[in-house]
């Protein structure tokens, strides 16, 4: 800085961008600064030559030396990627440039000091002298910005100079040293003087730029639009925000025009509807004040608040389009499934009911269809692949349920695994009939879902009515009869609902009646189905059955009423009196003889397992290694965490645990290795075709050999003739045999008959008692 005694770095005292320019400064020109140094090494020779001397010769040759590494170093310069602010990488650059420089300025000085003291030829002398205060006018005015490479260049040959001038011991050559010196002083002087008005200068611009750039950042940066207006209503102020809103451009252009013509422009270019133009002009016309909601054509919509002040208007424009959007978005989730993007319940019933009464307002014949779809087996993919690929697999379902019966369809989802569909748009009976069809044939192509590829099948129940009253309630009822008609004769298929179903409805719901009544007074009696060892003829146990002899129906099937009793949540007090019946039925048999008992998936969601057993056993007295407790793997699948649990702890009180039916589920070796089971059921349908059937006769040894691998007692059921039994001996392994080949299932005073039969030494008067379920 100007008068500073101490040299103040380069770089502390600009701003990095000036700094950064003005190193670049110092590399540009290479060619100029190549040519000053080879014409100074040519003058450097020429003096040589003429006063024949050598160390002339040899600074001639110095100066093209460091004269070309100088313009090596700028070549070099230029492949590096200096940033506008790389302060740091511009001071490497300097230092660089530093010692570039007060190596060719001290070469200078050195060529003065030896011309006027060693050669001592007036040539050589006026050579040096002349081209070396040239250089250092040419130093002060290129490199005046960096205060202390001038600094150095100018110490760097004006001393040796001024040393040479006194060296030659002439009074006129000290004078003409003394005049050089104040030369030399205000070459720096002259120099901080224009390096304080360039930075001033620099400062100034940057002051000014700042204030500009405020401005236009408070404006450009402003979150909403602003307008300010003159008292005739011309536009004074308009940042790009506010005439974006109208979808114009040039947000300068339209300074000084008539906010009018403004609005004009967006109407005709169909961005702003009539009335919020004419409610906008209206207010500004009037200088009011208030707001406007200008929605536009591309969506968007602006809140505009007018207020005026004395002889000002001003506008500000809010982009409301988020608000508005998450209004929309809100009742959208209100009226939508977030999974599926389907209508939910709710919104359908109101599109339906609204259909339904025009229908009805217009009194038109037309037929009205109404559709329930239930994935089948769904929870199996939830439970086995995870949720995220169930949600994946249900957002699918619905586009192709879409796909399927088409625009003029309203496709809804109920819930869970359930989806509704209606229309009536006049097709005919046929069509409307046809299109579950089409379902289905949409349904039975594969799934993609990311790295995996499924097949889902869906159940269908589907009612059409022609009936103007009929409502959506009453559509339902008959929608849902159907798709348990549907569910009942197998999955995969489509049920037409027809009359009858509704009074095999209303039978139904009258068997549940009947069947809660029968479980709380004991009607239900129990059969036992006798488990023998095939190899001894010796009789190992039974499994309990529970019968229901109705009293206008007569006997009714397990397959009818076990399947009512879940529907209607009565299987938990079923299983419950089952238990306590066969375990007491049981402690009147001998000792060796055990007893098995199903138990249902719903038993494990809906109540305790472990202690309905253990209540069953404390009240009958039977020891637990007496009693097993029969599971299927559907019911290990739906519950597997809580049987698991259960199982767990009931085999530490050393109940057995069977697993039923295996073969008829899903089967999964992970069930046989982490559960606790004691036996191994085996389905009949193993059985199917083993007498012809060389392959199917080695899957059943196969089977029976897995379970005793895993050291399982292994029971085959639904034997029911001889040559199966005998078949079973000869090429099986098999533990146990359950059928009709040994006689059908008995009662409490049947068994307790045959195993008296077999077992001389028990008591007569063992198991007489009434042997209902109480």
């Amino acid at each position: 800085m100007r008068g500073s005694s101490v040299i103040q770095p380069a770089h502390r005292t600009l701003p990095p961008a000036d700094y950064v320019s003005m190193i670049r400064s110092l590399y540009a020109d290479g060619w100029s600064m190549l040519f000053g140094a080879f014409g100074s090494a040519l003058a450097a020779a020429v003096a040589g030559v003429e006063a024949q001397s050598m160390i002339l010769g040899i600074i001639a040759v110095l100066f093209v030396v460091i004269g070309t590494i100088r313009a090596i170093d700028m070549r070099y310069f230029d492949t590096v990627e200096l940033a506008d602010t790389d302060v740091r990488t511009a001071t490497h650059w300097e230092l660089r440039a530093t010692i570039g420089a007060a190596a060719i300025a001290l070469l200078y000085g050195v060529w003065c000091l030896v011309s006027f003291w060693v050669v001592d030829d007036p040539f050589a002398e006026l050579t040096a002298a002349s081209v070396s205060v040239s250089v250092l006018v040419g130093v002060a005015q290129r490199n005046f910005a960096i205060d202390r490479l001038m600094t150095i260049q100018v110490l760097f040959i004006a001393v040796p100079l001024s040393i040479g001038l006194l060296l030659v011991g002439d009074v006129y050559y000290a004078l003409l040293s003394l005049l050089l010196l104040p030369f030399f002083l205000s070459l720096r002087r002259i120099s901080g003087n224009a390096r304080s008005v360039f930075l001033r200068a620099i400062h100034g611009r940057i002051a000014a730029s700042a204030l500009a750039t405020q401005l236009d950042t408070a404006l450009a940066t402003l979150e909403h639009g602003l307008l300010m207006l003159d008292k005739a209503g011309r536009i004074e102020v308009a940042n790009a925000r506010a005439i974006f809103a109208f979808r114009l451009a040039e947000a300068k252009a339209w300074v000084g025009h008539p906010v009018e013509e403004l609005l004009d422009a967006a109407l005709e270019n169909g961005q702003v509807p009539q009335s919020a133009h004419d409610h906008l002009l209206g207010l500004i016309q009037m200088r009011g004040s208030g707001k406007v909601v200008l929605p536009l054509q591309d969506g968007k919509h602006y809140e505009i608040s007018v207020s005026s002040r004395r002889d000002k208007t001003v506008l500000l424009l809010e982009d409301v389009s988020e608000r508005v959007l998450a209004q929309e978005r809100m009742t959208y989730l209100a009226r939508h499934d977030a999974l599926t993007g389907l209508p939910n319940r709710a919104y359908f019933a109101e599109q339906v009911q609204r259909a339904l009464r025009t229908r009805q307002v217009s009194g038109a014949p037309d037929c009205a269809a109404l559709w329930i779809f239930d994935l089948d087996d769904f929870k199996h993919i939830n439970d086995t692949m995870g949720h995220l690929v169930g949600d994946k697999v249900l957002a699918e379902v619905g586009q192709r349920l879409r796909q399927a019966l088409g625009p003029d369809a309203l496709v809804a989802r109920l819930g869970g695994d359930e989806f509704v569909a209606f229309q009536c748009d006049g097709a005919s009976r046929e069509v409307l009939e046809g299109l579950a069809d089409e379902v289905l044939r949409v349904m039975r192509e594969d799934l993609f879902i990311p790295d995996l590829q499924l097949a889902v099948a869906v159940s269908v129940g589907a009612v059409v009515s022609d009936d103007t009253a009929d409502e959506l309630d009453a559509l339902m009822i008959k929608a849902d009869l159907a798709i348990y008609a549907a569910k009942a004769v197998g999955k995969g298929q489509t049920v037409q609902f027809h009359d009858r179903m509704d009074q095999e409805y209303h039978q139904r719901q009258q068997l549940k009646a009947d069947l809660r009544d029968a479980i709380k007074t004991g009607q239900l009696t129990l059969a036992y189905q006798t488990i023998f060892d095939p190899r001894e003829n010796r009789i190992l146990g039974c499994e309990a059955l529970a019968r229901w002899v109705h009293p206008q129906l007569g006997p009714v099937s397990p397959a009818v009423f076990i399947p009512i009793a879940e529907e209607a949540g009565l299987i938990t007090d079923l299983t419950r009196q089952v238990l306590c019946m066969a375990t007491r039925e049981c402690q009147s048999w001998p000792d060796s003889f055990t007893v098995a008992v199903n138990i249902s998936a719903r038993d494990f969601r809906a109540g305790d397992v472990e202690s309905m057993v253990v209540c069953a056993l404390e009240h009958s007295g039977l020891k637990p290694d007496r009693l097993e407790i029969e599971v299927t793997e559907t019911a290990l699948i739906e519950e597997r965490e809580a049987a698991k649990a259960a199982l767990a702890a009931l085999r530490a009180r050393g109940v057995g645990v069977a697993l039923d039916d295996f073969g008829t589920g899903y089967s999964s070796l992970s069930y046989l290795r982490e559960l606790p089971l004691t036996k191994l059921k085996i389905d009949r349908s193993f059985l199917a075709n083993v007498e012809t059937d060389s392959q199917a006769l080695r899957l059943l040894a196969n089977v029976v050999q897995l379970g005793k691998d895993l050291d399982l007692t292994v029971t085959m059921e639904g034997v029911e003739t001889d040559a199966e039994l005998q078949l079973l001996m000869a090429e099986t392994s098999v533990d146990q045999v359950q059928g009709f080949v040994y006689g059908p299932p008995l009662s409490a005073e049947g068994m307790t008959k045959l195993l008296q039969a077999r077992c001389p030494t028990m008591s007569r008067t063992q198991g007489t008692e009434n042997r209902r379920i109480r």
